[in-house]
């Protein structure tokens, strides 16, 4: 077991346990075994799966694990992405303090490797063209490259989507939805990292004061500002680590209230009461939190 603070207090490290429970093929070959399209277990829905499998669509190969169905083109690139799948799903489940969601759905990922099938797969799906991998319907769909060692955290905070979407069908508020993704890949790829012996912390990036959206802003976004972007992500992100280390177990009430459309300005000082009076007194301690070292080099979880 590996502890760090915030959210993730601590982890089991299945993706470890996932690399040990292969079968014969992946034993002998080293990479996940391919299965033929027709004989997978489930089929998507999701109107962007017959738009991603038209491109191109004699490239694409077939694949599952316990949780998820992948399509890809390389089965190295495809191996990988499968551990960590699994490993970031398990993690965020298990530290959300729930019972695993109650459905036998499979989720699939779309592994895109070139960046002229991204891009036209981005547009046939009407996609942000900024968007480096999505959650749609319960299905992911990612860009990994073949020419970069380190994966980054895309994987991660789209599994993020799909767990809320799992627990949570309707929808929650945009920064909740956002800066939970953005927090919780952070940290669970920091630890997946680390599961490999690698000295690994979670990157949470400070606010420029003069950015900070204003809290009443922030969480009345139906969707990331188009001038704003970034700063939406990075504080969004901040705000969660943020009322994640002031009290966890508060967070996870407050996730609960918003997700039932409860409005954050009375939920907020009744679930963190003690903490919070008002919004206001939050916002302010919030503010010093998210402007914490802005400009240094590194931030590392603060």
């Amino acid at each position: 077991m590996l502890c760090q603070s915030g959210l993730l207090a601590s982890i089991m490290i299945p993706g470890v346990a996932l690399c040990q429970q292969t079968d014969s093929n992946t034993k002998l070959t080293g990479l996940l075994p391919e299965v033929e399209f027709s004989a997978l277990s489930q089929r998507d829905p999701n109107p962007l799966s017959a738009r991603a499998l038209n491109i191109h669509p004699e490239q694409w190969k077939h694949a599952e694990t316990e949780h998820f169905i992948y399509h890809f083109v390389s089965a190295y690139l495809a191996t990988p992405v499968s551990t960590e799948a699994e490993f970031y799903y398990r993690a965020i489940v298990d530290d959300l303090q729930r019972e695993p969601p109650a459905t036998s759905v499979k989720s699939h990922i779309y592994i895109f490797e070139s960046p002229e099938d991204w891009q036209q797969f981005q547009s046939a799906g009407r996609l942000e063209r900024w968007s480096g991998g999505i959650h749609s319907q319960g299905s992911l769909f990612i860009r990994r490259s073949p020419n970069y060692k380190f994966a980054g955290t895309t994987l991660g905070h789209e599994i993020g989507h799909l767990v809320l979407h799992r627990y949570y069908s309707d929808a929650i508020p945009s920064w909740l939805d956002e800066g939970f993704a953005e927090y919780v890949s952070k940290d669970t790829h920091a630890v997946y990292q680390r599961t490999r012996g690698f000295d690994a912390r979670p990157r949470s990036k400070a606010i420029a004061p003069t950015d900070m959206i204003p809290l009443a802003s922030l969480i009345a976004m139906t969707q990331p500002p188009s001038d704003q972007v970034e700063t939406f992500y990075h504080e969004s992100e901040r705000l969660v680590r943020f009322l994640v280390s002031t009290d966890k177990s508060a967070f996870l009430v407050l996730l609960d209230a918003l997700a039932s459309h409860q409005p954050f300005e009375s939920a907020l000082p009744r679930v963190y009461a003690g903490k919070f009076m008002n919004v206001a007194e939050c916002e302010e301690k919030f503010r010093a939190f998210a402007i914490k070292d802005f400009g240094s080099a590194v931030q590392d979880g603060q």
